[in-house]
């Protein structure tokens, strides 16, 4: 059944922007850069000198977690303030639901110009799809289907274009000729900026992969790929300032889920990307408004990418009215030096349903193909016109697969094999960063509490799922 989300729902209460003028905002995202892929988390030969900078600026979060481990439902969870469960973005490749509402869409109801720019991966990039960017509430978007490479073929709402040039920059420059439209016509912008590196393959200019010549050629490339990364995010934040409009400008950089395996780093953590251990979800994260964080300062508090919703919305004055349950909430407080933790527990669910390929390259070159005679692809799977459609309904106790509670320094780890048993393992996360001591014999109450929590969690997040906020 296709349910559809009453446009009358959307709309704005007349809220007040926190601190007045509302602020121009800049959502920029790596994809499969792990916490310890910076040198500022202490990489021993990675070159990322305008994100140390930055760093050192600005407000760094030392303990930001992706929502998912994994791409796609985190870059859901951005868009939605929710946990990707909730709309079924289970995996890689997984749609978001149309009925949901997307910070775009939330933010233009307050005056603010959108922007996508680089991967999307929650959807389709081609014109009549109902989940591409523009559908997903952006005046403008220069977008690829998932990760891409260099001189990579984007779509520019839905018109395939042949670029040229490194990946990061190519993503950069769109952004930035967004970014100087809309200051010169003084609106309110925001825009998301999601490079498709250091996804594999690595494929690193031969200038960026020199710095580590006596390293494996592997290795060459994904560091490469991440110093290439660097200087476009250094390009694009010079701009800012050059601009004018750094001091009421919300720059706010992460990653989509933890360190590849082989070529990334942890930085020390137990896993690594698709595990909802530390080393699968920690990710960095630096967050730059000069006019509202007038020092630079690290926060080891824990929050994840849900929060960005909700955050975002409060200090542009948006609330929206048909809001779904969030699982994010506001780090106001947070950043402006009010409190020193986020204050509430956080869930991860890590569903076994499989991931769903979407070969960008591929794509993208048959609907250039297809463009330049005229011809307009309409395969719907590849539109994904089913996207708001929800075919399964799931019993409430029907949680399969990994999952993690996190209140405060403690983490209640849940793992279910494939014959559906399941195991609890507690851990406090400040004295044991490596995951490496199970402390649930020696705590069972805590354990059964979590436990609780957890569970209830859960099942609300299944009655989401099954299509209850709609």
């Amino acid at each position: 059944m296709f349910v559809h989300l009453a446009l009358a729902s959307i709309a704005l209460t007349g809220a007040v922007p926190a601190g007045g003028e509302q602020p121009n905002i800049v959502l920029v995202m790596a994809d499969d850069q792990g916490w310890g892929d910076m040198a500022y988390n202490g990489h021993q030969r990675l070159l990322t000198p305008n994100f140390d900078r930055m760093a050192a600026e600005a407000l760094r979060f030392d303990r930001f977690y992706a929502a998912a481990p994994v791409c796609s439902p985190t870059r859901g969870s951005v868009m939605t303030g929710r946990h990707p469960n909730r709309f079924g973005c289970f995996q890689w490749g997984h749609p978001i639901r149309p009925q949901e509402i997307t910070i775009a869409e939330a933010l233009r109801t307050a005056g603010y110009t959108t922007g996508h720019f680089g991967k999307w991966h929650l959807g389709s990039v081609r014109k009549a799809s109902p989940v591409n960017p523009g559908a997903s509430g952006f005046d403008r978007w220069f977008s690829a289907e998932n990760f891409f490479d260099n001189d990579p073929i984007l779509s520019r709402e839905g018109r395939a274009v042949q670029t040229q040039g490194e990946s990061s920059m190519v993503t950069v420059d769109a952004a930035i000729e967004f970014i100087r439209q809309c200051t010169s016509q003084r609106a309110p912008f925001l825009a998301v900026v999601w490079f498709g590196s250091p996804h594999a393959p690595h494929r690193a200019l031969e200038a960026d992969r020199k710095p580590y010549e006596d390293l494996p050629p592997a290795q060459q490339n994904f560091l490469g790929e991440i110093s290439a990364m660097d200087r476009a995010f250094g390009k694009l934040r010079a701009e800012i300032k050059t601009l004018g409009i750094r001091e009421n400008t919300i720059l706010w950089y992460c990653s989509d889920n933890g360190a590849l395996p082989k070529v990334g780093s942890t930085g020390g953590f137990r896993g690594n990307k698709g595990q909802v251990y530390e080393g699968g979800l920690l990710v960095p994260a630096i967050l730059e408004w000069p006019k509202r964080i007038k020092r630079p300062r690290a926060t080891s508090a824990r929050c994840n990418t849900t929060d960005i919703y909700p955050t975002l919305l409060e200090v542009a004055g948006v609330e929206m009215k048909g809001q779904p349950p969030l699982d994010g909430i506001s780090l106001v407080p947070l950043l402006q030096g009010e409190v020193d933790s986020r204050g509430r527990a956080m869930g991860f669910w890590d569903h076994p349903t499989p991931g769903i390929g979407t070969p960008s390259d591929k794509w993208m070159a048959e609907v250039l193909a297809a463009q330049k005679e005229g011809k307009e692809p309409d395969d719907p799977a590849k539109l994904r016109l089913d996207a708001g459609e929800i075919k399964v309904r799931y019993a409430e106790t029907d949680t399969p697969g990994d999952a993690a509670w996190i209140d405060g320094d403690w983490k209640l780890h849940r793992t279910a094999d494939k014959k559906g048993k399941v195991r609890f393992e507690l851990y406090n996360l400040a004295a044991d960063r490596r995951e490496a001591r199970d402390l649930a014999a020696r705590e069972p109450d805590r354990v059964a509490s979590m436990k609780t929590a957890l569970e209830a969690w859960q099942r609300c997040v299944v009655r989401s799922l099954n299509g209850a906020d709609y």
